[in-house]
């Protein structure tokens, strides 16, 4: 079997989709360990992405150039508000389509599209081109991002038009795959599409990272340490939380002896929410690290690791960390509004809180504590969701229906 893989994120550090998509190419790799799988990693900014850890047969890298020319960003002042379309967006996208329609995609069996970023140039750049019909392409987040919950983007007649657009390749592609459940029967309902959409779930698979490509990282200073690493973006709310952990310090001073929330943070409102909190001793806030540094930070020192999902009613994409952490196998609160994804998966009820409640954070992260000060229990809040077993499953629907 011959696999032609386009993607458009493969960094080892920066963004889940990076992690995500080079785990994909190496479970592709243990479910069909004969297979030949070709990769072509089309990308805007040149990183140093290690791509000889990745276990395919070959793989080309493409650096588009994304400077927009002056002239078009000139025209482009007057046609959007005429035509509704971006000719900023429809250059790249055929920056894109140049280096794709080169490609000899007849001779694979199945060809793979991987989305990534708020754009999806990739799939979009796929419009026209013959090799259209037979790829899967797979959404990694909603497009446009006015249908991204949580967003701030309102609807105009751009993001029409760019629905419109993603209507018309939907229709005409061989298949569709989504990280999530939720998405996929929103994307289902808001594309018209008359096929399934099936679910191929994010994973994680630590071969595809150098270990040894590390900062020095923190130790934890106290018994407990709780953490989140990530994002705050898409009405993600940590206040709730930080206000909950506050209340259980001036409770009881054993928590204030015992237990410390590191939080490594990037996004909007860092500043705000250090200025907020800087009297609190066992809340810290610090800078982020590169992947493999987080990853062994939660690894080697929290206890208790803390999930975002966006809100703040509903959520329907899969954080790209939950495989990553459901590997570990240590306690987990996912902080959720009151319809998600992870409220489809995590089976431990100890496990997830509703975000807008701090009532009910402040109980699961206080039990969670007293859990870690007396047993080392491992924790499989997500059951076998993220298994091999069930991603080869997942994987071969969807190449079978195919």
């Amino acid at each position: 079997m011959k696999f032609l893989v386009l993607v458009q994120d493969l960094r080892v550090s920066g963004t889940s989709e990076g992690i995500v998509s080079r785990s994909f190419l190496a479970k592709l790799r243990k479910i069909y360990p004969e297979a030949y799988i070709e990769v072509h990693y089309i990308i805007h900014t040149d990183t140093e992405d290690k791509l000889d850890l990745l276990p395919v047969n070959a793989i080309t890298k493409h650096l588009v150039n994304s400077k927009i020319p002056a002239y078009v960003t000139f025209l482009n002042r007057f046609y959007w508000r005429l035509f509704h379309t971006s000719l900023k967006e429809r250059y790249i996208q055929k920056q894109f389509a140049n280096y794709i329609k080169k490609i000899d995609y007849k001779a694979f069996d199945n060809i793979l599209v991987r989305s990534a970023g708020i754009n999806h140039e990739m799939i979009l750049a796929l419009k026209d081109l013959p090799i259209l019909k037979k790829a899967i392409i797979n959404f990694h987040d909603p497009y446009p991002l006015t249908w991204y919950y949580g967003g701030k983007t309102k609807v105009s007649a751009l993001e029409l038009f760019r629905l419109k657009q993603m209507m018309n390749i939907v229709q005409q592609v061989h298949g569709i795959t989504s990280s999530a459940q939720c998405m996929a029967h929103d994307l289902q309902q808001l594309y018209a599409y008359n096929k399934k959409i099936f679910t191929l779930t994010h994973q994680y698979d630590a071969s595809v990272f150098d270990w040894s490509d590390r900062n020095p990282i923190r130790k934890k200073e106290r018994n407990i340490s709780i953490s989140y690493h990530g994002a705050l973006m898409f009405g993600r709310n940590i206040k709730n939380v930080l206000w909950a952990y506050e209340e259980l310090l001036l409770e009881n001073p054993k928590y204030v002896e015992l237990t410390e929330f590191i939080l490594r943070l990037r996004g909007d409102g860092i500043a705000n929410l250090k200025e907020q909190f800087r009297n609190t001793e066992n809340i810290k806030i610090l800078d982020c690290l590169n992947f493999v540094s987080s990853a062994q930070e939660q690894i080697q020192e929290s206890d208790i690791v803390l999930i975002l999902e966006n809100g703040p009613l509903y959520c329907n994409t899969l954080v790209g960390k939950a495989p990553f952490l459901a590997a570990n196998e240590k306690p987990v609160l996912c902080i959720s509004p009151e319809k998600s994804e992870l409220r489809n998966i995590i089976q431990d009820e100890r496990c997830i809180a509703d975000m807008n409640n701090k009532n009910e954070i402040k109980e699961k992260l206080k039990n969670l504590i007293e859990n870690r000060l007396v047993a080392s229990e491992q924790f499989f809040p997500f059951g076998n969701y993220f298994s091999e077993q069930n991603f080869m499953k997942q994987v071969k629907d969807v190449i079978q229906s195919n």
